[in-house]
């Protein structure tokens, strides 16, 4: 069974997927792992940003597998672990540009459904729905209005010590929907067929029941 779960930042979507994951044993597939595993292997092969046919090669014979066997969630490339090395700030300065790269992004794809082949997988993003997996078993839509996710990450802010006011923080949410909804590749869509929960007024608890609910 595939989930996929779009929707804008701050909506919850990480969290839900991480507790469906822990509670209902389904692989959470991070799309976004594939895209810092070419990233890395640019950095590796001290590969310019400008070079699109180099990186292209890149991402078609890097080879990307994701063992969830374990506690954790390990990122395979090339058969090595680089679950932490693809988190480092140098992978994620790169990740945007070599992901807008669309025959990268074709593969990537590509490669993101053979990880979820045969198993039960739950993914967020934000063209899960409609691109890279469009005939999903459940598509869900998980938005929440602008001032409750600027609130969300304003106090996840307070939280983690980062100097940020509210009203800085709820442009920021506003921006960030504006380019989501009007990027060339991989912009943020609803599926025609996705089902909407508005997590405003709701816990995550009962976001995450909610979903329960209609995978029984």
């Amino acid at each position: 069974m595939i989930v996929a779960v779009d929707g804008p930042a701050g909506s919850g979507k990480g969290t839900v997927t991480k507790r469906i994951e822990k509670e209902l044993g389904f692989l959470n597939l991070d799309t976004g792992a594939t895209y810092r595993c070419v990233a890395l292997q640019v950095l590796r092969e001290n590969v310019k940003l400008d070079n699109e046919e180099k990186i292209i090669k890149i991402a078609n014979n890097i080879n990307i597998k994701i063992d969830n066997t374990g506690d954790k969630d390990i990122i395979l490339l090339n058969g090595e672990d680089v679950s932490k090395e693809i988190r480092t700030k140098e992978v994620t300065s790169i990740v945007a540009p070599i992901s807008s790269i669309i025959p990268v992004r074709e593969k990537m794809v590509e490669v993101q459904r053979k990880l979820a082949t045969g198993k039960n997988v739950i993914v967020e993003g934000r063209d899960i729905g409609t691109v890279v997996f469009p005939n999903a078993d459940l598509k869900i839509y998980l938005d929440a209005s602008e001032e409750i996710r600027a609130k969300r990450r304003y106090e996840e802010n307070v939280q983690n010590g980062i100097n940020t006011t509210y009203e800085e923080v709820l442009e920021n949410v506003k921006m960030r929907d504006y380019n989501d909804m009007h990027k060339k590749v991989g912009a943020l869509k609803k599926a025609n067929d996705a089902i909407i929960i508005d997590s405003t007024s709701l816990t995550i608890d009962q976001v995450v029941e909610n979903i329960k609910k209609l995978l029984i």
